[in-house]
């Protein structure tokens, strides 16, 4: 059995130790927001927070997240700093097909939290990891800079 807290929640699941967190959240917790790209951390559509960081899930065991507390997108939309960047989101009309979106704001509240006040380089730097089919990485560069001013990080 294999204990951590989830969008706040304490939650207990039995599974095999090695099976990946994406999994556990989607299959087992059914909370689906967060999605399923390639399976090798390369894409950023399965990104979360584990204890404020955002990690991959689809290449991270649940076992890491014993004792600690995990943030999807769902517990994420409850945050003032969620609900501003995906505000921001629809402000800049962002989203496309929308698939990776998930795990963009993931990487980018991951971001706002570590540095409230980003340079274009270092929101670059910090969405590499995040692939969009879409190609909408203007758009998401121009939301989290509207977020960060939201929050009153951004000059």
């Amino acid at each position: 059995m294999i204990t951590f807290k989830i969008n706040g929640k304490t939650t207990q699941v039995d599974v095999d130790p090695n099976t990946p967190l994406l999994w556990v959240i989607r299959d087992h917790l059914q909370l689906t927001g967060t999605k399923y790209g390639c399976g090798m951390a390369q894409c950023g559509a399965c990104t979360v927070h584990l204890d404020g960081r955002a990690i991959r899930s689809c290449v991270t065991p649940v076992s890491t997240a014993s004792g600690k507390q995990v943030t999807t997108i769902e517990g994420l939309a409850e945050t003032t700093l969620g609900k501003t960047v995906q505000s921001a989101w629809q402000e800049v009309d962002v989203p496309q097909c929308g698939y990776c979106q998930s795990g963009q704001i993931m990487s980018a509240t991951a971001l706002l939290m570590e540095n409230p006040h980003p340079n274009e380089a270092q929101i670059t730097t910090a969405m590499e990891g995040n692939l969009c089919r879409c190609g909408t990485y203007n758009r998401i560069r121009s939301a989290i800079v509207k977020a960060s001013e939201q929050l009153g990080g951004a000059k």
